[in-house]
């Protein structure tokens, strides 16, 4: 991103790095994750107004423990260490660091023993969370104590004639309730930045640097209806028009709607040029008698791009660019901080694996954003609230709601249901705090009763989740109000459904979606 006023933080490896992100960037401030083995040279010449080096998991002590460039702290920029940070912060610039006698893990009080321009303005006693085995015990010359706790002498310190701070607590996360009044003191009063991370000023940096690079060629885009692809198409659609070239697949396992929902909202709507594609009875086919989840993945990851590759030669011009709605996170975990490069990005968010006579440049215009800033940017742009509060949706579709054989029969039902589900929750003056919800098809019947009948039918089973990134999530109370009118309407409503169920476990041990 080409601003002047931009955080650089060095990953160690920490749980946290990506809330550092994303704290920072809820200032209005840019910032982007790093190695933690990014040199002082780079940093000079990117010329970040300040530095942080997060924490991690390893100890300073360990043989081949993740070590900065020394010289980061000869730049005359302002440098905070986190946990691990701070520690290697001390140890550097030769204070030193022990095993602490008693180990601090969770929420914790410090008291304040000086005042500083990092705590500016703050209690004198504040509430923070630990993660830390070893501390600071003798810091390095120049530096001076500025809080600390019943077991962590040096719980915080500073040589504010250098602008270097170190923090042994975490203030990135919601458990340290002053942790952003805290960053926002290192953002603004230390390193002097200017909140001018704006969206607005985001897509015009895009667009130009997107004519830039694609000229007068054209470009080819998988645009499945989901918030990321939606709203790079239109991101696209601005910079370039009738150079793009969307194509929407319909593997037939979609929801209800969903191929018409996103011809109206993209193709009427934002005049871009949609190709829609049936192919669900070619998915369908490949699918029978399938049961396996991986199987079923593999399956329609390929004949998904087979069929893009198909639609992509037809299109007349000669396509040299493809579109990728590539995150933040998908970016940053595409590289480990501590072993070096991983493997690849998460599949699902990429159209990978596609054949060698498309040799298409890739283009991945949100690579720097986070999923809600992904949100921000579609609404700043006009993207309706119905694409851009999406619920995010699995790549294979219904095929993982569906346990067993998968069947167009099976799949209307599953429809049907599901939609029922939408509906209610909807209603919810808290839907929003939902992150996702929806029907499974599961591979059983049971009996029932329908008015004087014996029924033998299907079962569903209704999960609901609340999450902040899918990582972790916990079942959703649902008021029982609310799930007696879903399981009635989906019994009363939709033949051949006689029993519904409520998924109440959490993630970890289970899993979101039920394959």
């Amino acid at each position: 991103m080409n601003t002047k006023n931009w955080i650089a933080i060095l990953d160690f490896g920490s749980q946290y790095s990506q809330l550092i992100a994303r704290r920072i960037r809820e200032q209005k401030v840019y910032s982007e994750l790093l190695l933690y083995h990014t040199t002082a040279a780079e940093l000079k010449r990117r010329k970040p107004m300040g530095i942080i080096l997060s924490g991690g998991p390893s100890s300073v002590f360990e043989k081949g423990a993740p070590l900065c460039d020394p010289e980061i702290f000869k730049l005359g920029i302002p440098v905070l260490g986190i946990c691990y940070g701070m520690q290697l912060t001390a140890k550097t610039l030769g204070g030193k660091v022990h095993p602490g006698h008693s180990r601090e893990y969770g929420s914790a009080h410090i008291k304040q023993a000086a005042a500083s321009k990092i705590f500016k303005k703050l209690p004198k006693n504040l509430k923070v969370w630990m993660s830390h085995g070893d501390q600071v015990e003798i810091m390095p010359d120049g530096f001076k104590t500025l809080a600390k706790t019943h077991t962590c002498p040096n719980a915080a310190m500073c040589n504010e004639k250098k602008s270097i701070y170190g923090l042994q607590f975490h203030p990135e996360v919601v458990h340290t309730p002053h942790g952003t009044e805290l960053l926002r003191n290192f953002i603004f009063d230390i390193c002097q930045c200017k909140p001018d991370w704006e969206m607005q000023h985001f897509i015009n940096e895009s667009i130009k640097a997107i004519r830039k690079e694609v000229g007068k060629g054209h470009m080819v885009c998988g645009l499945s209806g989901g918030v990321d692809s939606s709203v790079v198409a239109v991101l696209l659609q601005k910079a370039i028009g009738k150079q793009l070239h969307c194509i929407f697949v319909d593997n037939g396992l979609l929801r209800a709607g969903e191929a018409l929902q996103v011809e109206e909202t993209f193709a009427v709507g934002f005049g871009i040029d949609l190709k829609i594609v049936d192919a669900s009875k070619l998915f369908l086919s490949k699918l029978k008698g399938v049961t396996d989840p991986e199987t079923k993945r593999k399956i329609i990851g390929k004949t998904f791009i087979d069929v893009f590759a198909d639609e992509a030669r037809k299109i007349e011009h000669e396509i040299k660019y493809l579109a990728q709605g590539t995150l933040y996170p998908d970016v940053i975990e595409s590289f480990s901080p501590i072993g070096g490069p991983s493997a690849t990005i998460k599949s699902h968010h990429n159209v990978g694996g596609l054949p060698k006579d498309l040799k298409f440049k890739l283009i991945e215009p949100v690579r720097e954003l986070f999923k809600d800033e992904v949100r921000l940017l579609g609404k700043t742009m006009g993207v309706p609230d119905a694409i851009i509060n999406r619920q995010p949706f699995p790549g294979p579709g219904l095929a993982v709601r569906i346990l067993g054989d998968i069947t167009e029969e099976r799949v209307s039902l599953l429809q049907k249901a599901d939609i029922r589900v939408q509906e209610e929750v909807l209603k919810m003056k808290n839907y929003k705090n939902i992150w996702q919800s929806f029907a499974v098809l599961l591979p059983i019947q049971t009996v029932g009763v329908m008015g004087d009948s014996r029924t033998y039918e299907n079962v569903v089973a209704i999960r609901a989740v609340e999450s902040r990134d899918g990582m972790t999530a916990d079942w959703f109370k649902i008021p029982y109000n609310v799930l007696g009118k879903i399981s009635n309407r989906i019994i009363n409503e939709v033949r051949g459904i006689n029993r519904v169920v409520y998924d109440i476990s959490s993630k970890p041990p289970a899993t979101i979606e039920w394959e």
